[in-house]
């Protein structure tokens, strides 16, 4: 891989559809294009939409039939105004994939090469077009699965997250500057930061960066989303809640007991959030070896989930099924209980369901606190659904800020190198406040300096780009 290199791809999805572009970025992609399309007037105009024709190959390695395969139109983008910051030429053609993989063949016969997975969005970055923090987002905002997702890729697209460190990465040089030239020029008497000056400005740093990375754990659920693994003894309504949280039918619902015997999932968004809904079997004593198997693969499903909803009916009594449910499910983690069937007569009460609870939390030892949140619905009249989804995105993120998607970061390599940043920074505090020599302190401040500009991008290593590119799609 070079960036001298005139590179093709196909840039849409694979598959058939009713538009599909070829892109090539390079300095001969203008002239590769002209000599694979056929244009009727002029020739190829520059930031402008062109029509063009691509005809038939050769036939027995005679002459071009002429004959016209496909339109097309042809855009072409002059560096530096596009998005690698190279001559960029894209070709939309008719979305069929043969014509697709032709027009490619085409290119690269006339000495374009095929590009590698991620290549183009790297050479935005070579040359200085986007910073890593914003290649990054992009690849969440093409992976994005709810509006919010997107909302916030777009958003860090933007450099959000750039712009949020670029004033500390500021004040961190000027403060390095500063004990550089007092270092330097000592028999000159240059004025130095004084100590107060310099923790203060410490100080402030570590306090913004502390609160990025606090926001991570709901910025890694807003990426990544979570499972919620709907659990409850046979004929509670589960499938039921299920159809409803997700508004369409998608789980089998009788009177029979016993109905949903193996995992039925489907994936919607709460507040935002990808939620993975996995609807279980009955859990209960089984009948035979196909219930055996069903609830065997419930149980693991409510040990892998995020987070689990325990229903029961309330228009039957507390059952010893239940106590037995909610024991095993309690300790897992953060629960949601609903309190199914409101609209039929009432014979599990909403206090004595909380006193089941503190029943169970009592009984526990040595186990982190965790309270359960209970909310009465009815799955055939829609009662109490909307409370159960807040329900459920409280248990979620109980410390979710909804502020800015500024104030909060998404990816596990963003967090790791604010921490290091934040470590460096408190040695230097430690150092500031033991009036250590400023040499010493230098090397901590250009330490938490380091740890940014990875980040950034503004300084790198090859193995960060590799991992970081390697997960994009061929194209782009």
């Amino acid at each position: 891989m070079t960036s001298e290199d005139t590179v093709v791809a196909i840039a849409t999805p694979p598959g058939r559809g009713g538009v599909g572009v070829v892109r090539l970025s390079g300095e001969r992609s203008i002239e590769i294009a002209t000599r694979v399309v056929r244009f009727r007037k002029s020739g190829l105009e520059t930031q402008r939409a062109t029509l063009g024709e691509i005809v038939e190959p050769a036939r027995a390695g005679g002459p071009a039939s002429g004959r016209v395969l496909d339109q097309v139109v042809v855009t072409c983008f002059r560096r530096p105004h596009s998005y690698t910051a190279e001559d960029v030429v894209e070709i939309s053609c008719h979305g069929a994939p043969v014509v697709l993989g032709y027009v490619v063949e085409r290119c690269v016969a006339e000495g374009a090469r095929a590009a590698e997975p991620g290549e183009f969005t790297l050479r935005a970055f070579l040359n200085g077009r986007i910073d890593l923090t914003q290649a990054e987002a992009i690849r969440d905002l093409i992976e994005s699965r709810t509006l919010y997702q997107a909302q916030v890729a777009a958003q860090q697209m933007e450099g959000s997250v750039s712009s949020r460190l670029k004033p500390h990465k500021q004040v961190l040089l000027e403060l390095i500057a500063k004990l550089e030239a007092g270092i330097d020029f000592a028999e000159d008497d240059l004025p130095v930061a004084g100590w107060p000056e310099i923790t203060e400005r410490l100080d402030r740093i570590s306090a913004d960066l502390e609160k990025l990375v606090r926001g991570y754990e709901y910025g890694r659920l807003v990426r990544e989303g979570l499972s919620l693994a709907i659990v409850g003894r046979p004929n509670v309504g589960k499938s039921s809640l299920f159809n409803r949280l997700l508004d369409q039918d998608r789980a089998i619902v009788t009177a029979t007991p016993g109905t949903t015997r193996d995992l039925v999932s489907e994936t919607a968004a709460i507040g935002g959030l990808p939620l993975r809904f996995v609807d279980t079997a009955g859990i209960r004593e089984a009948r035979d070896e196909a219930e055996k198997i069903g609830v065997a693969k419930s149980l693991e499903a409510i040990a892998d989930s995020s987070l689990r909803l325990l229903v029961v009916d309330s228009s039957d009594p507390w059952t010893d099924e239940d106590a037995r449910l909610l024991a095993r499910v309690r300790p897992l983690g953060p629960l949601v209980v609903a309190r199914n069937k409101s609209d039929l007569p009432c014979k599990l009460t909403l206090e004595d369901l909380e006193s089941r609870l503190a029943e169970v939390v009592g009984a526990e030892r040595n186990a982190p606190s965790r309270q359960a949140l209970i909310v009465s619905t009815s799955a055939l009249t829609g009662e109490g659904i909307p409370e159960l989804k807040e329900k459920i995105l409280a248990a979620a993120v109980p410390a979710r800020d909804l502020g800015m998607e500024g104030e909060f970061i998404t990816n596990l390599r963003h967090r790791q190198l604010i921490q290091q940043s934040l470590a460096s920074l408190a040695k230097a505090r430690r150092a500031a406040a033991e009036r250590t020599h400023h040499e010493m302190l230098l090397l901590d401040l250009y330490d938490a300096l380091h740890a940014l500009d990875t980040l950034t991008g503004a300084t790198y290593a090859d193995d960060i780009l590799g991992v970081i590119f390697s997960t994009f799609c061929v194209g782009k």
